[in-house]
C-alpha cells in the first residue's frame, strides 16, 4: 500500500530554504563591505593621530601671525579653476617672498591628486589655473613658506 504524504510536508525545506536564502545574501554583502573600502581615510593615522598636539600648536602660532589671507576660486571651463590667494600680514602689507603650493586633492577618488606651485602676480598675491580631471568636490591644502615663516590652509572647492 502506497502511503500518502502528509499536508504541509513541505514547510520545513521552506523554512531552510529562507534562511539559506539570508545567509547567502548576507555572506555577499559581508564580502563586498570587506574588499571594497579599507576604511582608511588617511595614511599612517596613528602617527598623524600622536602628532595631533604639534598640529595645534602651528595653529596657535599661525593665528598669532595675524595674517589675513584672502581666497578666490573662480571655476572655468572643462573642470578647470583659476585660485587667487592674497596674503597680508596684520598691518595690512603684502607678504612677500613667499613659495606658494597648493595640493589639490580628490576626497573620494584616488589617483587624481596633484601639486601645483601658484606663481606670484602682484605683491602678496599668488594664482594657478588648473584643469581637473574631474568635476565635483575638491580639498585643496596651501602651504606659504618663507624663510622662518610657515602659513597653512585648507578649503574645500567645487569645480563644475
Amino acid at each position: 500500500m502506497v502511503s500518502e504524504r502528509k499536508p504541509g510536508w513541505w514547510y520545513p525545506y521552506i523554512f531552510v530554504a529562507c534562511f539559506l536564502l539570508v545567509m547567502a545574501v548576507n555572506f555577499t554583502m559581508a564580502y563586498f563591505a570587506s574588499s571594497t573600502f579599507s576604511g582608511l581615510s588617511t595614511e599612517q593615522p596613528y602617527e598623524k593621530g600622536l602628532a595631533y598636539n604639534q598640529t595645534i600648536e602651528a595653529v596657535r602660532k599661525q593665528d598669532e601671525m595675524g595674517w589675513k589671507v584672502d581666497v578666490q576660486v573662480e571655476p572655468g571651463a572643462n573642470h578647470s579653476a583659476h585660485v587667487t590667494i592674497s596674503y597680508r600680514d596684520r598691518n595690512g602689507n603684502p607678504v612677500e617672498d613667499l613659495s606658494v603650493t597648493a595640493q589639490m586633492v580628490r576626497p573620494t577618488a584616488k589617483g587624481h591628486d596633484r601639486e601645483v606651485t601658484l606663481t606670484r602676480i602682484s605683491p602678496g598675491t599668488y594664482a594657478t589655473h588648473q584643469e581637473l580631471p574631474l568635476s565635483g568636490v575638491w580639498d585643496m591644502s596651501v602651504a606659504a613658506i618663507a624663510p622662518g615663516v610657515e602659513y597653512g590652509l585648507s578649503r574645500r572647492i567645487l569645480v563644475p
